[in-house]
Parts: C-alpha cells; structure tokens; sequence
C-alpha cells in the first residue's frame, strides 16, 4: 500500500461514516497472514481518553487475528499510547518504552499518542522503537502494519501536522473494567499558555449525536453498569460534529439525549470546563435518571491575575458560581477540582489567593499539578519564573489540603444511604467501589459482587480512608 497516497487521503475523510468506509476498503487491502499466530501487547499512559482510545486499538487488531498477551507471554507486538502533558510525562514514557522493550524482546514496537505527535523524531530515537504514529493515525494502525520486522536504526514515523488533525475517531474502554470510559469529543481550541494537547490532539471536534447514542445503548447492553463520557474538552460537545466548526448540538443536548437511552443505569461526566458547564445543563443532572452528582472542574488559579496569564475564559467569580449553583440543587454532589502551581508569575500573593480560594470553598477533592514547561507554548517564554523547590513546596500544601477537603466531604455523607457500583479486584480481602457521588467504600470481598449496583448504607471512614458500609434492604 502507498502511505503517502493513503494520509493524503484521510486528510480529506472528515465524518465518522466516512472514516470508517475508509478504513474498511484500506483492511480489505491488507495481507492478514501477516497477522497470524501474532501476540500484542498494549500499554496506556495518561488520561482517561489514552485509555479508551488503546482499548479501541486492541480491538482493532484482535479482529485481525491478533490476541492479547496472557501473564508470562512474550508479544510479538507492543503498542504504548503515551502521555506529554508535563516534562515528567515526557520522561515516564521514555523509561516504560526502553523497560517494554527488555520485557518483550525483539518485539515491533509501536509507539503512539501525544508525546508521538508532539515530539516523533525524539520518540523514533529511542532504542527499540519501530514505528511512531501520531494523533490522526493511531486508530489506523492496521493500515501501518506490513510485517513485524525491526527496524535497525530509527523508527519509521507517521504524523500529520496539527493542522490536519481533523478526524473523529470513536473510542471505548473495555478492558476488564465495571466503568466504560466513552469518547464523545477530541481536541481543543483554547490554547491555554501552558498547555500542548491542541498541538497533540487537533481542532475540536466531535462524534455525532446518533452515534454516541448507539455507542452508549451497545455498551449498557453489554452489561455495564456506568459510562463515563470523556474528551479533551467534552463541554465543547457539538463543535466539528459533521466536519465543521459549528456547533450541531450542545453538551446540553448531549446530556438530555443520553438520559432517555433505555438501559443505561449510570452516567458520569469526566472533566468539563466551568464556562462550558451552564447551569442549565447542572439544573438537568439534579434531576436527571442516569446522571450522577459529580462533577469534576478545573480551575487552574484562585487568582484572576493568573487566570488571565494562562488565557482560561473564565475568571474566579464563574467558578464560585458553578460550585453555588451544584449545592443549591444537589448539596451531596462531589465536586473535583484541577490546580496549578508554579505557574509563571506566580508569587506568594498569588498562591495564598489560590490556597484561601479553595480552603473557603466547598470542594471534595483536588487534583493538583505542579506547573511544567512545554515547547511551543507562550508560557515558556514568561517572565517569573517559580523555582523548583517553591512549585514543590506549594504542591505539596494543595495536597494536604486536598486530603482535609476529602476527608470532611466523606464525613458529610456518614449515616447517608447512597448507591454502590463495585469493582472488580480483590484488594487484601476486600472489595471496592464508588457512590454515585464518588465516595470510595470497602466491604469484605465477595465475587458476586463484581459489577453489581447495590443500596447501603456510610458507616464509617476506615484507616485507609475508605468508607464501610452496610447493605440496606438484604434479604435474610
């Protein structure tokens, strides 16, 4: 197969359809003997979307034939779907593919995901790497895949420029897991300063409405029991929906939509920005069927100063206004929030603004994130900038208040009765899973409880910070 003709092509392929005839008339043109008796291993690091998008992959090449590595098993393909959101991600990918290659050696080895896209010659260097696919291409790796014969010097790279990263591509997560993580929406368009993942994901753009719905309804006919609807930037839903830049619907219609598909039990919305989260659409989760009360919310900074070097389109008043309106009509809702530390520019004042914002606020967790600089971003070339050992400091006083915030939200749900998805492992004889309002509980392991829903009731918070429960309405 000619690549070069084949990534002009998909530049041109915009809508779902059409990307997966194309796909469909390109496998048809594959030599699948090539596939035979073949063993893949895949390895997934980053964000939630990372994860559907590799769990899509596998399936991918499972349909050629291609079967998962069991414990023990050398593969003769690896894939590792890599994170670039900080130096230090950067750095975690580099060690997992050079540890990859000695588990599994003289395997093909295929490297993907935003760090690929972001810096490909720099992957395609590192000792073992075969073939390097960007962001427009990883979904297509059947396409790339001619035989398994290592490559003696460098990896061979395919990447479209960020321009052309323009293409939908539905993804799901499947593996071996009681939440399903679906992707709705890819890319970005806000250019925050500090920021690389529109240079590693593209436009914004999103799946079709129908399609989803499909996607969510074949899922809970699966027999999972929560979806979590993940993107990059999911409250921009609609923008790109049929290959352009308008928006066709809303978040808001996303949501009313998904709530009225027969069989699905839980919804959970990841990550969502605070002008993208309209009060409307929180007004509609208070009372809707499937949509739990949680809600995670990056804010970055408490200061507007900050708020506007990072170029957020929001300023601290909105947030405050988000987290209002979530207590008026659901005070149990749990409400996660995403902080930076370190950022340029950021002085004492500035932090302690940011500390006595969320101290003040009612908030059930954060997730904080030390300020890295990235290439190609306008941050990098700011004055001001925080030693390492002042981020450090200042990270690990967010944490601690993360811990007390955490730890009071739990202890405003004791002796409520709530509802529990459990999960899957057996972790030192116990079992765990979450609340619809995401407090983490613990019981006495029990198989038959993998993937079930049940009513109990918060007891109490454990040493390790876990909650016990007891089962409400158990039949003697």
């Amino acid at each position: 197969m000619d690549k070069s003709a084949d990534i002009q092509l998909k530049k041109r392929v915009t809508c779902s359809f059409c990307v997966t005839l194309h796909r469909n008339l390109l496998y048809k043109m594959i030599d699948n003997t090539v596939f035979e008796n073949k063993l893949a291993a895949y390895y997934t690091l980053g964000c939630k979307l990372n994860f559907a998008e590799t769990s899509t992959i596998g399936k991918t090449l499972a349909a050629q034939g291609i079967r998962k590595v069991r414990n023990g098993e050398k593969a003769d393909i690896c894939v590792i779907n890599t994170c670039s959101v900080t130096e230090l991600a950067d750095k975690k990918c580099r060690q997992a593919i050079r540890r990859i290659s000695k588990q599994h050696p003289g395997a093909y080895m295929v490297v993907t995901g935003c760090y690929a896209q972001l810096k490909p010659e720099e992957v395609a260097s590192i000792e073992g790497v075969d073939l390097v696919l960007g962001a427009e291409q990883k979904l297509d790796i059947v396409s790339y895949l001619n035989d398994f014969k290592k490559k003696n010097e460098g990896g061979a790279i395919v990447a479209s420029k960020t321009k052309d990263i323009k293409t939908f591509s539905p993804s799901c997560s499947a593996d071996d897991r009681t939440r399903h993580f679906l992707k709705v929406q890819d890319g970005c368009d806000y250019f925050c300063t500090y920021c690389t993942i529109p240079l590693a994901r593209g436009i914004s753009r999103s799946d079709a409405l129908e399609n989803v719905l499909k996607n969510a309804k074949e899922i809970s006919e699966q027999g999972i029991k929560e979806i979590v609807l993940t993107g990059v930037n999911i409250g921009d839903y609609g923008k790109g929906e049929f290959g352009n830049k308008k928006h066709e619907h809303t978040f808001l219609d996303l949501v009313k939509a998904l709530d009225e598909v027969e069989g699905i039990e839980r919804l959970r919305i990841s990550s969502i920005e605070p002008n993208l989260l309209k009060n409307e659409t929180i007004e509609f989760v208070s009372q809707s069927r499937t949509f739990v009360p949680h809600f995670h919310i990056p804010l970055q900074s408490g200061s507007n100063e900050i708020l506007k070097k990072m170029k957020r389109r929001y300023l601290r008043e909105v947030y405050t206004d988000r987290v209002t309106k979530i207590r008026e009509v659901m005070p149990h809702a749990c409400i996660g929030v995403d902080v930076i530390v370190g950022f340029p520019g950021e002085t004492d004042e500035h932090f302690l603004e940011t500390y006595h914002f969320l101290n003040d606020l009612d908030i059930s967790y954060l997730h904080v994130f030390t300020y890295s600089e990235r290439d190609n971003t306008e941050a990098v070339e700011m004055d001001g900038v925080v030693p390492a050992n002042i981020r450090s400091k200042r990270s690990k006083m967010l944490r601690g208040l993360s811990v007390k915030k955490r730890r009071a939200f739990y202890e405003s749900q004791i002796g409520t009765n709530r509802t529990v998805l459990f999960e899957s492992e057996n972790k030192e004889g116990y079992i765990h899973g979450f609340t619809e309002n995401y407090v983490k509980v613990k019981t006495p392991w029990n198989p038959e409880l993998v993937n079930t829903l049940h009513d109990i009731q918060l007891t109490k918070i454990d040493e390790d910070g876990s909650v016990r429960i007891e089962f409400i309405n158990v039949e003697a």
